[in-house]
């Protein structure tokens, strides 16, 4: 039978561009497709349960247990989350250069159990946290500097590890199936929808289950299921080595961007030839008497012509240098790269959203532990889970698109995909805008009713108000995130060059991270502004002005959608830029991240 095993491996279907984890060609009919990207779906659902499980719920332990003000603990969460998405870059770095994807999600994973180990110890042993007291009281004693130490340490180890882990799992799911098989193909695109699906699910089950947990079992116990959690993730994760497809490390297109501006300063005083032909390009890449695999040629543009030269060939320059990318780039890299920056305008203007979407997570959660919450005479909601509506919002309109807009779309403006992707991002800019003016006109009554009823210098009373009426702004940031981040996601797909469709990840997310850093410079910047007396963001929220703080950032998301729209309007559509030039786009990739 042994002998028999090398020729049944021989004679199998093998993959051209995939390997088992022997580094052997992979077998097709035994590796890969649904029973490995399950897998992968279930260490994703973890993390996301465990990050959301954290950060949603986080800032009543700030401001709770840890005794620091409504605008820090604020900031402690936002620079948390921030630092999280913002670490996906090092990680698709890492993953693209040095690890691969699989090595990368192993290791990052292993960060974060770490770094949520640490956080249930700290709120396990006593002298981590600082002792009980009655809000707002006097006698309150904010955390030590070790005892934020060591939540710091705990916290940012998670959002290293999440990081890592983000970068890469979208990506090591589509590893799974082959590109080439239609089968497969088909297969695939349900596989992103299954994981945007298991996103969320992770995300209900941390603002309902443990939420829930955390403020009425204990602290330990939820940061203790989410340890289990990304740990039980791992092992699944783990568990399918042998059957996934392993691919080449491609290395990271932001060496490509960096090389290419450093070929053009380099050769900055050169004179651009008048004809492009002239221009080093992909047909005279020939590397040992043949042609290296070649991209898809782009045509000249004539924007940011200082890039182009980077392609100058220099008569003068030593021999070797024809195989320097670090001296002389492609055409076609230098237009790949004109493409990313043509993005930019719309990358830069997203970022207000998520200014908006953190709050969600910060002073609308405040807001709800100021307010009744009961159901019924017995039942007590969580003021996180308020954020329940939000995701049920995300579930509830993507559907809602499918049936309804795209149908619409097709009768009317002859669009059988619906809206364009910054159609889809400006939709999503007005509903935060709307949000905005729900929440500030929400906490104006608010407000009222605490001085109407006598409870406006008492931090610790109960304002005679449903919590529910906070659920549109919930409701309409929800459904803003459904288009704005699916909006993204298919703008950065199809408008990266082919050969940096790993960076589109990267650029999305990096909105989020300045979104939620762009509120910690803001809510810093009016605190101080505001000072203490008439302070917007007071530690007792009904001495505030909380209603102008989101007055702010309604003012700031109208300005930042009228930029928007300007830049939009200028865009031209990859697709449409390569047709006028007579030349047909390769087949797209789904969107597979």
């Amino acid at each position: 039978m042994a002998a028999i095993l090398p020729e049944t491996r021989q004679d199998a279907e093998t993959l051209p561009d995939a390997w088992d984890y022997k580094g052997r060609p992979t077998v097709k009919s035994s590796s890969g497709r649904w029973a490995s990207a399950a897998m992968i779906l279930g260490v994703e659902a973890c993390e996301r349960l465990t990050t959301l499980g954290i950060a949603v719920n986080l800032v009543t332990y700030m401001t709770g247990t840890m005794h620091l003000g409504n605008a820090s603990a604020a900031n402690i969460v936002t620079n948390f989350l921030g630092t999280s998405f913002m670490l996906c870059l090092l990680g698709g770095f890492v993953a693209d250069t040095f690890l691969g994807r699989y090595l990368t999600i192993g290791i990052f994973t292993t960060v974060q159990a770490m770094g949520v180990t640490i956080l249930t110890i700290s709120t396990i042993i006593p002298s981590l946290r600082p002792p009980k007291c009655t809000d707002g009281s006097s006698s309150c004693i904010p955390a030590s500097g070790k005892q934020l130490g060591v939540l710091f340490t705990a916290l940012y180890l998670t959002a290293l590890g999440t990081g890592g882990l983000k970068s890469s799992v979208s990506g090591f799911g589509s590893d799974q199936f082959d590109e080439s098989d239609k089968t497969e193909r088909k297969q695939m695109i349900k596989f992103f929808s299954w994981f945007y699906f298991a996103i969320n699910i992770g995300s209900l089950g941390a603002v309902t289950i443990l939420v829930y947990i955390q403020d009425n079992i204990g602290r330990e116990w939820g940061y203790g299921i989410c340890a289990c959690a990304i740990v039980v993730g791992l092992l699944v994760f783990l568990s399918g080595t042998r059957r996934y497809r392993f691919k080449k490390l491609v290395g990271s297109p932001l060496t490509q961007i960096a090389a290419v501006f450093v070929a053009a300063w380099r050769k900055r005083l050169l004179e651009l030839p008048s004809d492009s032909s002239l221009l080093f390009n992909i047909d005279d890449v020939v590397g040992e008497g043949q042609k290296k695999k070649q991209k898809q040629r782009l045509p000249h543009s004539k924007e940011f012509r200082f890039l182009d030269k980077a392609a100058i060939k220099d008569p003068q320059a030593p021999a070797n240098t024809t195989s320097n990318k670090w001296y002389l780039s492609t055409l076609t890299d230098v237009e790949e790269v004109k493409m990313v920056i043509r993005m930019l305008p719309t990358w830069a203007t997203t970022i207000m959203f998520w200014t908006v979407y953190a709050q969600m997570t910060t002073f609308s959660v405040s807001q709800a532990t100021t307010m009744d919450r009961h159901i019924g005479k017995s039942f007590e909601i969580p003021a996180a889970s308020l954020t329940a509506f939000f995701v049920a919002s995300i579930l509830l309109t993507v559907p809602i698109y499918d049936r309804f807009i795209i149908p619409i779309c097709n009768k009317f403006i002859k669009n059988p995909h619906g809206l364009s992707p910054l159609q889809r991002i400006g939709l999503g800019l007005v509903l935060s805008i709307i949000a905005m003016i729900a929440a500030a006109l929400t906490e104006v009554k608010r407000l009222r009713v605490a001085q109407s009823h006598g409870v406006t210098h008492d931090p610790s009373a109960t304002v005679p108000l449903s919590v529910f009426w906070l659920v549109p702004q919930f409701l309409l940031v929800g459904s803003g995130e459904a288009f704005t981040y699916i909006g993204q996601l298919d703008f950065f797909l199809s408008e990266c060059p082919k050969g940096m469709k790993t960076m589109s990840t990267g650029l999305f997310l990096s909105t989020l991270s300045l979104g939620f850093f762009l509120s910690s410079i803001l809510v810093t910047v009016v605190h101080k502004v505001t000072g203490v007396k008439k302070a917007w963001l007071a530690d007792n929220l009904n001495e505030g002005r909380l209603n102008d703080f989101y007055w702010l950032l309604t003012i700031l998301s109208v300005f930042n959608l009228g930029i928007f729209l300007f830049c939009a309007r200028r865009y031209t559509y990859k697709e449409k830029r390569l047709a006028d030039e007579g030349i047909e786009l390769e087949e797209p990739e789904p969107a597979c991240h």
